[in-house]
């Protein structure tokens, strides 16, 4: 009796150690399981975050180059229309100088007497460097007294040529013949502050050219 009561107590005690190995060996399982899944979620996504930094780092280094190279095409443009700004303002400058340069010789051979032909001249002036204005007349020429008629306007331009009056700003008194290929015109601007009779005579060719310069103390 004694006998089977120590084999039923072995067999408990063995049947409870296995259990317990069972058991042991699951929640072992669980765990290991439990810190490859906590790995992957956290190293996982480590890696999904750093993915789009790599890609803002791509996209900021994409931007600065095209940035840089936006930079240099402006600097580029800036240079080249300081260049034909530069080239222009030198073109103005040597223009600028040359008109100078021709005003200046003008004014050198230019003869100014007090006096005229008659009590209203102030002063004559006469100048040599003067240049026949240019036509579009061919043929035999023939003055024309019609303000409609090109010789007309190209006598008001010999005029304003001599005296410095744009014809925007001139009253016309007079203009008439002065004899064969020649005619006088008395002139004034629009404000009466400069008063002028102009002698000029036709070139063949050419047009008219001033010969002589009146300035007036008053239109007669």
């Amino acid at each position: 009796m004694k006998g089977n009561n120590r084999e039923s107590r072995f067999g408990k005690r063995e049947k409870r150690k296995k259990t317990n190995i069972i058991l042991n060996s699951l929640i072992a399982l669980v765990i290991i399981l439990i810190i490859v899944v906590s790995a992957k979620i956290f190293f996982g996504g480590n890696n999904d975050q750093a993915l789009p930094a790599d890609e803002q780092t791509a996209s900021e280094s994409k931007q600065n180059e095209k940035n840089k190279e936006d930079k240099g095409n402006d600097i580029e443009q800036n240079k080249d229309n300081d260049e034909e700004k530069a080239d222009k303002e030198s073109e103005e400058e040597k223009e600028t100088e040359e008109n100078a340069d021709e005003e200046t010789e003008e004014d050198k051979e230019q003869v100014v007497t007090e006096g005229g032909s008659g009590p209203d001249v102030e002063k004559t002036i006469e100048n040599p460097a003067w240049k026949p204005v240019g036509t579009s007349q061919t043929g035999e020429h023939t003055a024309v007294y019609d303000q409609n008629h090109a010789d007309w306007q190209e006598m008001l331009s010999a005029i304003s040529y001599a005296t410095g009056v744009d014809q925007g700003n001139m009253t016309v008194w007079f203009l008439g013949n002065n004899g064969p290929n020649s005619s006088v015109g008395t002139i004034s601007t629009k404000d009466q502050s400069e008063k002028y009779r102009v002698y000029i005579d036709w070139v063949d060719g050419e047009g008219w050219k001033p010969s002589r310069v009146e300035v007036l103390n008053e239109i007669n």
